[in-house]
């Protein structure tokens, strides 16, 4: 007896850490990742991801300069969170590959860092004497160290060093970090609020997992409760359901919030609390509905394309100049996978897929070294320019480092499984050798060319026969999606996932059918009223864009044709360019124009693309006056309490009117900017006032200008109608186009000092 506990003794202690002491976790996943190495992918997105191993990761990363910050400090704030997003893209590629020279490579960047650690068990580029480093980053620099030693340790190699060493890091900062004496978490950092310090949560949660050690649950627990970002608790508002865009202000930074709720996911997992999950749930709904565009990324022009900013409603906008962080998107698509394992909502998958076809594999560098940093719908699609260092020739930005981190998640999550059996998320062409709910091997066969067509067929193969599920997610966008057994009909919903319990046996077969049809979707109103009345294409989950280097007019008017369902009729044709995987002839109201796969768009030759289109002009799109500025008014306006402003003649509103003050006299002119050149104008519809009568104007002169200086006569009204019950419609005797629009009044129809217009629309 002695000599078993003994034996028993050893065995345990030659077991793997990751095996011994973890948390009991209260809440238990719906969806699970199978096991290193379960699933190779093959065609549209395997060519992206080897691209990217070869070229990044196995390529040019400087994995050991990136690892001297640590050793010799850095010249820029946040430049130590590098090695750990580099590490943690190349660990997630090693557990889809299994390829050795990658490992050895990630191998000796690990015993690089770790020979950096400090006396205080810190890996920070900041001596021991100035830590924390309150301005310049040093917790978030420290979370991706602790995040790349994670990834590697799950991943990689199960090395006791490097959990010994991620201990002693989270006792470091837990003695530097936390109530009086020591330093607040949310006055640590670069941003206003400190919020990129608090998105340490995911590690802590992750080592508490790990070990079980209860002092690391206690210190996410003091993040929680101190809410995340200095002046306002971020939980709670989720919990109360605020709009991400009013979260965290003054700077609700949409990269470092969506990391800290990844961290909130792995604490609600660990202890059970119901408000936790609102606030996940909350978070998740609104950021889909309120801030992700159509190519599955967000993040909003005027605070440097990463904060929240309603960017699902302002995409449209044509002078929008920088959005859609690449950072912003991958972060939103690691915690969409939270969301999709935690409750097993399709809606999340959805979200995944549509980043992962458009926004993601749409911001690489062609030639797979390199991200985008920020992305563009309209205009210069591609931008380099943001944070980040240069080592020699090679510019490395935060976005160059994260974007990788996305592909190294598709594999990740294109299959799962479930206590009943597999999970099919993604469907890319694909091989998955995994096991039964009963433990016995199970292989399936993906076989596909989709996004090019809607056709899946999916064998299923248990070594023996056996009884389990097998769910198909049905995209949202399908609304009409055939499922067959070896031919006998399914029943599916779209945006649910499909169930199929049955006995399979070898040989059985799953035939998809997705509905792959062009969509044309209609832009919401936007705060520019240039992005209003604006259109756009999806085919399937791919959207379509006019590129530049094919299509000299990409950036023209057009009226897209499409049935009373929005359903285009596109023909599918041979690419123009041998990079484009998708290329299309959508008709129009005036012929055909060509449109391509997003993704395929290759800006990086200082090249444009327009993907939302401004629809063929009409009275309403042309001569929208919501932006009309009064430049000049010599009639004034009546000051009686009264909303009587010059604006109201230009409002799209009957009911409304300008009052000129009383005691004016005639002539009276007024000028208003128009915003930009507009063509020439036919004629006017005019509305005189509803709501009193008399005082019409009789004698009316309007002129343009594109310089508010050298004027042209368009139309004069010797005797303008009186009638106030019909729209009057006076087409203009000269056309001309022009920015500025002037109205003159030469006489009016009574004696009364005083004048008024209802409405005024050139067309």
């Amino acid at each position: 007896m002695k000599n078993i506990y003994l034996l028993l003794v050893i065995v345990l202690a030659m077991m793997p850490n990751r095996l011994l002491a973890q948390a009991t976790l209260k809440v238990e996943d719906q969806q699970f990742p199978l096991p290193p190495g379960s699933i190779r992918l093959s065609g549209f997105l395997e060519n992206d991801i080897q691209n990217f191993i070869e070229h990044w990761n196995k390529g040019v990363v400087p994995y050991a300069e990136m690892a001297d910050f640590f050793r010799n400090g850095r010249r820029q704030f946040a430049l130590g969170e590098m090695w750990g997003k580099a590490v943690r893209s190349a660990c997630m590629f090693y557990r889809y590959t299994q390829d050795p020279e990658l490992k050895r490579m990630i191998d000796a960047t690990v015993n690089d860092l770790l020979s950096t650690q400090q006396k205080n068990g810190s890996i920070s580029c900041v001596r021991i004497n100035q830590q924390p480093d309150d301005p310049n980053g040093d917790l978030w620099e420290r979370k991706y160290a602790m995040l790349g030693l994670e990834e590697y340790y799950q991943w990689v190699n199960p090395d006791p060093r490097v959990l010994e060493s991620l201990k002693r890091q989270a006792d470091c900062i837990i003695s530097q970090i936390g109530d009086a004496p020591k330093a607040p978490i949310t006055e640590q950092g670069w941003s206003e609020t400190g919020i990129e310090s608090s998105s340490l949560l995911e590690p802590f949660m992750r080592l508490y997992n790990r070990t079980g050690e209860k002092r690391y649950l206690e210190f996410a627990t003091y993040i929680v409760d101190n809410g995340a970002s200095k002046g306002s608790n971020i939980f709670q508002q989720a919990i109360n359901n605020v709009e991400p865009a009013k979260m965290g202000l003054p700077y609700p930074k949409a990269y470092e919030m969506t990391s800290v709720f990844e961290g909130l996911v792995e604490y609600y997992r660990a202890t059970g609390d119901p408000k936790y999950k609102q606030a996940i749930q909350n978070y998740f709904n609104n950021v889909k509905n309120r801030e992700i565009t159509i190519v599955g990324n967000g993040g909003g022009h005027g605070i440097g394309g990463e904060g929240w900013n309603n960017m699902a409603f302002e995409q449209s906008d044509p002078d929008i100049v920088r959005m859609m962080e690449t950072c912003v998107g991958v972060t939103w698509m690691k915690f969409c996978s939270q969301m999709m394992r935690l409750t097993g909502d399709p809606a999340a998958m959805d979200e995944i897929e549509r980043y992962v076809y458009n926004g993601l594999i749409g911001a690489m560098k062609p030639h797979g070294d390199g991200f985008s940093y920020c992305n563009l719908l309209n205009g210069h699609k591609t931008n380099n320019t943001g944070w980040g260092w240069d080592f020699g020739d090679l510019r490395v930005t935060c976005c160059n480092l994260n974007g990788p981190m996305g592909l190294a998640y598709i594999p990740f999550v294109a299959v799962t499984t479930t206590k009943n059996g597999p999970v099919i998320n993604l469907y890319n062409a694909a091989t998955v050798g995994m096991t039964t709910p009963s433990g016995n091997p199970l292989n399936l066969s993906i076989e596909t060319d989709f996004p090019q067509s809607g056709k899946v067929s999916v064998k299923v193969n248990p070594e023996k026969p056996e009884s389990f599920d097998v769910k198909l997610r049905i995209p949202s966008w399908s609304a009409r999606t055939s499922v067959k057994v070896n031919g006998a009909a399914q029943p599916v919903t779209a945006g649910t996932y499909a169930s199929i319990k049955r006995q399979w046996k070898a040989g059985d077969t799953i035939e998809i059918v997705l509905e792959m049809r062009c969509r044309l979707l209609l832009s919401s109103q936007c705060s520019n009223p240039q992005g209003n009345n604006r259109q756009a294409v999806v085919y399937g989950p791919i959207v379509l864009s006019r590129d530049e280097n094919t299509d000299e007019h990409y950036n023209q008017p057009v009226k897209i044709k499409a049935d009373i369902n929005h359903i285009v009729k596109a023909v599918k044709t041979k690419p123009t360019l041998a990079s484009t995987r998708m290329e299309f002839v959508v008709p129009s109201t005036t012929g055909s124009i060509r449109m391509i796969d997003y993704a395929s768009v290759n800006n990086w030759n200082d090249t444009y693309l327009c993907t939302w289109m401004t629809d063929v002009p009409t009275l309403e799109t042309i001569w929208e006056k919501s932006s009309w500025i009064e430049v000049s008014n010599s009639g004034g306006v009546w000051g009686d309490g009264h909303d009587a402003s010059l604006r109201n003649a230009f409002d799209d509103n009957k009911n409304t009117c300008w009052h000129s003050k009383i005691g004016v006299m005639m002539p009276i002119t007024f000028v208003m900017d128009m915003r930009k050149e507009r063509p020439a104008i036919k004629g006017f519809k005019i509305w005189n006032r509803q709501d009193d009568h008399g005082n019409e104007p009789r004698h009316v002169r309007f002129s343009v200008s594109s310089n508010n200086n050298d004027w042209t006569t368009v139309l004069e009204i010797p005797e303008m109608s009186q009638s106030w019950e019909t729209e009057l419609d006076y087409p203009t005797t000269r056309q001309a186009g022009g920015r500025y629009l002037k109205v003159e009044i030469g006489s009016h129809y009574r004696s009364y000092p005083w004048c008024y217009f209802g409405e005024i629309t050139p067309y």
